[in-house]
C-alpha cells in the first residue's frame, strides 16, 4: 500500500526539505518525502545524477520500500534476480545449512539505470544540479543552507545524504571524516555479457583474504567484481592489480571477464567507512544512509540498509508531532540498529574460509530480512 500525500507538520505551510546528494539514498528520500506532501529540493555538486559502481543487490526489505513509495515495479523491471552462492578456490559450492533460499535471494540492479529511474521519480524540478552545500545553521524555525557560490535556501529539515565524505556530517559531528578500511581494495566493472556461466559465480572466498564473482543482469551486461583484505598497495594498471587478485581465487571465467574489460571501465577503490557516531540529528538536521554509516560494502547490503534508513524516517515525520521529536526517534531506533550491523559484518569480514563465509553471510541476511528490518518498524 502506497503512503497519501497528507504530511503537514507546519500548519498551513508545506514542510520544506533540503536533501544533500543526489545518488541513490538522496534520491529515494527525496521521492519518499514528495510521496507524504513535503516540498523537496534535491542538491547535487555533480553537473548530472550518475552512479558509483556498476550494479548494486537489493534485497526484499528494500524492494518493499520502493513499493510503498511507487516505484517498486519499475525497479523490478530492471533487475536480476540473484539467489547467491559461494564458493572456494578448489570450486566446491557451499550455502549454509539452517537458511532458506530467502536468505541468499536479492534483486542485482544496474546502478546507471537505478539512478536515472530515480531521478524521473523524484522530478528534474526538484532536483537541482552543480550544487555543492558548504555549511548550515539551525534556528529555531528554520535551517539555513549554504552554498559554494554563495546562495543560502532556509528549510524546515536538512537531511544529509551525502556519502562517506559527507560535508553534512562534518558540520553536524565534527571529527568523525570517513576512514580508510586499510589494505581493503576492490576493482569491479559492468561490460556486455562474453559466454561466461550464465548462474555465475555469485562469490569465490579464495587465498590471501581474496573475494570476487561475477552475475548477469539487465540488459545482457555482466557485472563482476573482485576485492582484497589486507592487500598492498596496489601500484599496476588497474586490469593488472584486479587480475592478480583474481589468480587466488582459481575461477576461469572471471580471469576471462576482467581480461575482456577496457582499462577504462574498471573502477578502483580503496575502500572508506564512516566510523561509528555519537550522534544523526540535532534539531532540524538528519543523517542517512552512508553518510551517516558507510560501511565496508563486502556485505552487499549497504544500499538496502540506506533505503530502510528513509522508511524509517519518513514514517516518523508523518507520524510526527514534530520535526525534533520526529529525529530524536530516528536516531534512538537507527543507532542501536547499526551496531548490530557492525557486529554482523565484522564476523563476514574476518570468516576464514568459504563455509565460514557461508554461515556468516546468511547469519546477517537472515537478521536484515526478519528480526532488523525496517518494514517490521
Amino acid at each position: 500500500m502506497s503512503i497519501t500525500a497528507d504530511l503537514n507538520l507546519q500548519g498551513e505551510k508545506r514542510m520544506r526539505v533540503i536533501v544533500a546528494g543526489g545518488g541513490i539514498v538522496g534520491l529515494t528520500v527525496g521521492l519518499a518525502l514528495r510521496a507524504i506532501g513535503a516540498e523537496v529540493l534535491i542538491c547535487e555538486q555533480s553537473p548530472e545524477i550518475r552512479a558509483a559502481g556498476a550494479s548494486i543487490g537489493l534485497w526484499k526489505n528494500a524492494l518493499e520500500v520502493f513499493a510503498e513509495f511507487g516505484v517498486g515495479d519499475q525497479i523490478n523491471a530492471i533487475g536480476t534476480q540473484i539467489e547467491a552462492w559461494f564458493y572456494d578456490a578448489s570450486g566446491n559450492r557451499f550455502r549454509a545449512p539452517g537458511f532458506d533460499v530467502a536468505d541468499h535471494s536479492f534483486l542485482l540492479v544496474p546502478r546507471p539505470a537505478l539512478n536515472t529511474l530515480l531521478a524521473d521519480a523524484a522530478g528534474s524540478e526538484n532536483i537541482k544540479l552543480n550544487s555543492r552545500i558548504v555549511g548550515f545553521e539551525e534556528h529555531e524555525e528554520k535551517v539555513s543552507v549554504r552554498f559554494a557560490n554563495g546562495d543560502i535556501e532556509d528549510a524546515d529539515l536538512l537531511i544529509g545524504a551525502d556519502g562517506v565524505y559527507s560535508v553534512v556530517r562534518n558540520r553536524l559531528v565534527p571529527g568523525y571524516p570517513a576512514k580508510e578500511h586499510r589494505g581493503h581494495h576492490v576493482w569491479r566493472a559492468m561490460i556486455p555479457s562474453c559466454g561466461e556461466p550464465a548462474e555465475g559465480s555469485i562469490l569465490t572466498v579464495g587465498h590471501y583474504r581474496t573475494r570476487g564473482g561475477y552475475s548477469r543482469t539487465y540488459g545482457g551486461q555482466v557485472t563482476w567484481m573482485v576485492n582484497q583484505f589486507e592487500s598492498e598497495i596496489p601500484t599496476g594498471t588497474k586490469k593488472e592489480e584486479a587480475l592478480r587478485r583474481a589468480a587466488n581465487l582459481n575461477d576461469e571465467s572471471l580471469i576471462k571477464l576482467i581480461e575482456s574489460t577496457p582499462e577504462e571501465a574498471i573502477l578502483h577503490n580503496q575502500i572508506m567507512f564512516v566510523p561509528p557516531l555519537p550522534r544523526w540529528v540535532s534539531a532540524r538536521v538528519a543523517l542517512i544512509g552512508d553518510a551517516a554509516h558507510g560501511l565496508s560494502p563486502h556485505i552487499s547490503a549497504g544500499g538496502t540498509l540506506g533505503i530502510e534508513d528513509v522508511r524509517v524516517l519518513v514514517h516518523l515525520l508523518k507520524a510526527g508531532p514534530d520535526i525534533q521529536t520526529a529525529l530524536r526517534a530516528y536516531e534512538a531506533n537507527r543507532i542501536p540498529h547499526y551496531q548490530m550491523v557492525h557486529r554482523l559484518s565484522l564476523d563476514v569480514e574476518h570468516s576464514v574460509d568459504a563455509r565460514e563465509y557461508a554461515r556468516f553471510y546468511a547469519t546477517f541476511s537472515h537478521w536484515m530480512l526478519n528480526e532488523g528490518s525496517a518494514t517490521n518498524f
